[in-house]
């Protein structure tokens, strides 16, 4: 019988690591399935562009799995159970259940926008961490007249760039940004004043210093009691797991956002009985297997990894490629017997657009401190714009340039941590 290994998730890990060991185990030996919500590859870091109303172009998961022998399966996890090694899933629109049995599991299903425990943000939000999400805003931001305001929440990465992205493709709108802190605390002082410039260019208003207590149907409201008032407000305050929830009663009416928040959030690795960190990320040794269940590996943003430099690697499509890489080859190892090379974690900086043609490159230290250098204007857009477009192609051709080489199973396969966290 083949070995089934199952991967969750078709992001930028999940895709690459499927098509990955596709590409490196033998198919004699290995059946290898991809559960994904999508039909489609869905390049999340362009998705503020897409809830701005661009279009982007369609990455059909069974063009990029052609030729491979992976076995697709479009459907919505809903449980993991990691006891009877079993996956749940939701098709044909939700109605339908099935199950998919796996020897090995790459849990790689990502995350979504946290809500931090603020009232009213699943109930009244939108936000751009998944495309259903993104279109939903899309067409709330269709409805609203010249004049109309958008609230932005947050002073990240996924802030800034749905704030300069709405403002550059919908300037009859008004954009507001509140954060609880400052505006691009982090960066150097010539990119933080270049980010300001793109702000003021934009017409951008910035609220600082406003923690957000809660979150009404038409305003958000600061600790200090402060309204700010929109006609659609974004949640942009950093990714995490939503609290697993059973959906209202049959015939209960629901908030119109809350159901689409809840059924576009993964099922929290918790919830599946992991061992996971206080954020909810899976807790793994330093080869990204699970320190509870080691046929479980996980990579992306589900995983908790430090990195080189002795912190915990962000949240990020950055991160998705060294942790995909390491828990491909921790499974390789595991199941062939041979012996791959360990994955350096390191982080050199932050890459942020500001609309399609501005934006800025952020180099940190060892110690992901700011440099005092950064690329900024036309030319870090271009740059970014190159890397998303190489990080998309990698997904269906991560072995290009190396052997074309297929492992086959060892006699004995071990399933062993390595006894040390990540």
């Amino acid at each position: 019988m083949k070995h089934r290994i199952v991967v969750l998730g078709a992001g930028y890990a999940g895709a690459f690591s499927a098509t990955f060991l596709a590409r490196r185990l033998h198919p004699d030996d290995f059946e290898i399935t991809v559960v994904n919500a999508e039909p489609d590859f869905v390049e999340r870091l362009r998705l503020h562009q897409l809830a701005a109303g661009q279009e982007l172009r369609p990455r059909p998961l069974t063009k990029v799995f052609a030729g491979t022998g992976i076995r697709l399966r479009v459907a919505r996890v809903t449980a993991v159970d990691v006891e009877q090694q079993t996956v749940t899933l939701a098709t044909s629109g939700g109605d339908g259940i099935d199950r998919v049995e796996y020897d090995t599991l790459l849990y790689a299903l990502g995350s979504t926008i946290a809500d931090h425990g603020v009232p009213g943000v699943e109930e009244h939000a939108y936000h751009v961490a998944a495309r259903p999400a993104a279109l939903r805003l899309r067409a709330r931001l269709d409805e609203l007249d010249a004049g109309g305001r958008v609230l932005v929440v947050g002073g990240n990465l996924t802030a800034i760039e749905a704030a300069t992205e709405l403002a550059e493709s919908r300037p009859k709108l008004r954009v507001d940004l509140v954060t609880r802190s400052e505006l691009g605390s982090w960066l150097g002082d010539k990119a933080r004043r270049h980010l300001w410039r793109a702000f003021d260019r934009f017409g951008i208003t910035v609220h600082e210093h406003a923690p957000i207590e809660r979150v009404e149907a038409d305003a958000a409201i600061a600790a200090d009691g402060t309204a700010f008032t929109a006609d659609a407000q974004v949640g942009g305050a950093g990714f995490g797991y939503l609290a697993q929830r059973a959906p209202p009663a049959p015939g209960t009416p629901a908030p119109s956002l809350w159901g689409a928040w809840f059924s576009g959030a993964p099922p929290s690795p918790a919830a599946s009985g992991l061992a996971v960190e206080s954020n909810g990320q899976i807790t793994v040794d330093r080869q990204l297997r699970s320190v509870s269940h080691p046929n479980v590996y996980a990579a992306g943003d589900s995983v908790f990894v430090l990195g080189d430099n002795g912190l915990p690697y962000p949240m990020s499509c950055a991160s998705a490629g060294p942790t995909s890489k390491a828990a491909t080859a921790a499974i390789i190892e595991d199941l062939t017997g041979r012996t791959v090379a360990p994955t350096t974690f390191s982080y050199i900086g932050n890459h942020i657009s500001l609309g399609r043609n501005d934006g800025l490159f952020q180099l940190v230290d060892g110690e992901a401190r700011a440099k005092p250098g950064a690329l900024r204007g036309r030319a870090a857009a271009q740059v970014k714009t190159a890397i998303i477009g190489t990080a998309a192609w990698a997904v269906g051709h991560p072995t290009f340039g190396k052997p074309n080489r297929r492992y086959h199973a060892a006699p004995t396969r071990k399933h062993l941590p390595s006894g040390s966290t990540a």
